[in-house]
């Protein structure tokens, strides 16, 4: 199995309420991922509740069968959609994936 894992820092805001937001909906497209790519064997999205800075606010974990099945994942038109999103609201990102 193959472990995804990202890290999400949002963009700056003009005030929290519009970052909850934003932070809402890219939780909600993330998590409607499971339900269109049937690659996923596991999905979790949580939403940092340390709104520290220096903090990332949304982590994005997935499972997958194999290394093959993580790169259909990347290349989904559904993948695809979502990215176009995250691209839109976030400052940086990190991932890292891992066999377990």
């Amino acid at each position: 199995m193959i472990n995804h894992v990202v890290l999400f820092k949002l963009k700056e805001f003009e005030n929290e309420d519009l970052k909850a937001v934003v932070r809402s909906k890219l939780t909600h497209a993330l998590l409607a991922l499971k339900d269109k790519i049937q690659e996923i064997q596991y999905m979790q999205v949580g939403e940092n509740y340390d709104l520290k800075t220096s903090a990332n606010d949304i982590c994005l974990i997935t499972h997958f069968e194999s290394l093959g099945d993580l790169a259909a994942y990347q290349i989904h038109p559904e993948h695809l959609k979502v990215i176009e999103l995250v691209k839109a609201n976030t400052s940086s990102k990190a991932a890292v994936d891992f066999e377990f």
